[in-house]
């Protein structure tokens, strides 16, 4: 196999077996030049798919950047993000999410415990958790500024506290599952129970640096406590054949063109 070849492998192996991966090569210098302009115009800008923190002032997340942004919407046909992404889920795919999670320094709150599967299964109806997630850290993440972390495994428990049957669209408006206080979120002492059974593990690394981690995962991220900003871009591409059943929330979370993305 080729170079690129050998490490799509070794990033499926590991996505398989542990739920999350980090493939060899962070993103080039100059396209995160140019997506770090992006999104700092994107931040500036007063935009109705924006989340602040509690109390409105301190931007938290954007949303559906890719719809309306020339650097954005090119970034999710990366090839070699299209590569990874298509390697993981075993088909074509789209975006179904793309959002920009931003903790500011000192400022930023951490996302509960939770899996994202379960917002995407009972709130949008997909089917499987056929999708991966790839983030794109804009900033150097290390342990003081809020780093994700996950519970390696736990992506083989399937939805946790659900047997399915909780009734859709009955948490809220959409804000309440992007905010601080999450739906479907699971209780600490769960995931400390189950941080015994799967390893917690820390994405850090340099400003560029590219992982990917599947829908049924559980993770989290914490408070931000130093002086540095941790900006980080996630998108989520879905297999074509994946689509949810039921979307109903606002297609800036929850795009419905779901044909697939040819390489730019």
């Amino acid at each position: 196999m080729t170079d690129t070849a050998t490490q799509l492998a070794r990033a499926g192996a590991d996505y398989r077996r542990q739920g999350w991966c980090v493939p060899a090569d962070p993103l080039p210098p100059d396209s995160l030049a140019r997506l770090r302009t992006a999104i700092e115009g994107i931040c500036a800008a007063d935009r109705p798919e924006s989340v602040y923190e509690e109390g409105g002032v301190v931007l938290r997340a954007l949303h559906g950047c890719h719809r309306y942004d020339e650097v954005c919407a090119a970034l999710v046909r990366t090839p070699a993000l299209l590569d990874l992404a298509e390697e993981l889920v075993g088909d074509q795919v789209y975006v179904y999410q793309f959002k920009v999670n931003i903790k500011s320094p000192r400022q930023g709150g951490r996302w509960p415990w939770h899996q994202d599967f379960a917002f995407w299964a009972l709130e949008d109806g997909m089917p499987a958790p056929a999708a991966v997630t790839v983030a794109i850290s804009l900033d150097e993440v290390h342990a003081g500024n809020g780093p994700l972390t996950v519970l390696s495994g736990s992506h083989r428990l399937g939805i946790i506290g659900s047997d399915g049957s909780e009734a859709l669209g009955s948490r809220g408006t959409w804000t309440d599952h992007v905010s601080a206080k999450l739906a479907h979120s699971i209780p600490d002492e769960r995931a400390e129970a189950l941080a015994e059974r799967f390893a917690a593990h820390r994405l850090l690394g340099q400003a560029g640096a590219i992982s990917a981690f599947h829908p049924s995962i559980v993770h989290s991220s914490s408070d931000n406590t130093s002086d540095d900003r941790r900006t980080v871009v996630f998108i989520t591409y879905n297999s074509v054949g994946n689509a949810p059943r039921h979307a109903t929330r606002p297609e800036f979370l929850v795009d419905r063109d779901t044909r697939p993305l040819t390489r730019a």
